[in-house]
């Protein structure tokens, strides 16, 4: 047990304090957090706008008459569809390698392009955790406030979209968690990311076991942390609604 224990140590030495290679560590993670914040943002941004688009067409396609706006809301709602359906149909690393090489090719900003690649990837899917909370809102809601003399944008944006955002925010911070994951597979494009650090400390020390195991730690104590946020979080939502 000794014997284990100091080898372990010299292993750790190794990888992680020798030439100050925890440094790495530090920096990928920064890297991490950085792309998963910023990628989380836009999704929001992206998916929301999408959700609002959609949910209007499912509402308003029937009711509304021929002319320009409804021809403006079919092409937009037919937009939003492919957008979904390419995203959605599509790995995540395909989309990030098609950013960084044929997209954004002039471009030295590692960062950047794995923000809009993940960010683009998480709209699709935050657009349908959105959409299904607008559309699980009953509709005595788009009366009450037509009551109120609120026009359709003032109702969703004053009285739906909050009740809305209330239902999904878990499912929205469950998303955070899954990105975060996937952020790991942003060393495709040469980005230091958490996980790039782990694979340049193994190449240095030709010992796989400790740089890999640690990272997995470092990822399984963030998830287990913003779990426990999301489950928070979830516990204050039903007690409000008492």
């Amino acid at each position: 047990m000794a014997e284990w224990l100091e080898q372990i140590q010299a292993q750790f030495e190794l990888n992680f304090i020798s030439d100050d290679r925890w440094r790495y560590v530090v920096d990928g993670l920064s890297v991490t957090l950085k792309v998963t914040f910023f990628a989380v943002i836009l999704g929001i941004i992206i998916g929301v706008c999408i959700a609002i688009i959609r949910s209007t067409f499912e509402k308003n396609k029937g009711e509304m008459p021929f002319g320009f706006n409804k021809v403006v809301l079919y092409l937009l709602n037919g937009m939003g569809q492919i957008y979904l359906t390419v995203i959605r149909g599509t790995p995540v690393v395909v989309q990030l390698m098609i950013m960084y090489y044929i997209i954004f090719a002039s471009s030295n900003n590692k960062v950047l392009v794995a923000v809009l690649a993940f960010g683009i990837n998480s709209g699709a899917y935050v657009a349908e955790i959105v959409r299904s909370g607008i559309m699980s809102v009953d509709d005595g809601q788009f009366e009450a406030g037509r009551s109120l003399g609120f026009n359709y944008v003032q109702t969703m944006r004053y009285i739906i979209i909050p009740q809305a955002f209330k239902n999904v925010l878990p499912a929205l911070a469950n998303e955070f968690i899954v990105l975060l994951k996937e952020t790991s597979v942003a060393g495709y494009v040469a980005l230091q990311d958490l996980t790039k650090a782990g694979d340049i400390i193994r190449s240095r020390t030709f010992a796989p076991f400790l740089p890999l195991v640690g990272i997995a730690l470092i990822y399984l104590v963030m998830v287990m942390f913003f779990t426990w946020l999301v489950g928070k979080l979830e516990r204050r939502l039903r007690n409000s609604e008492r």
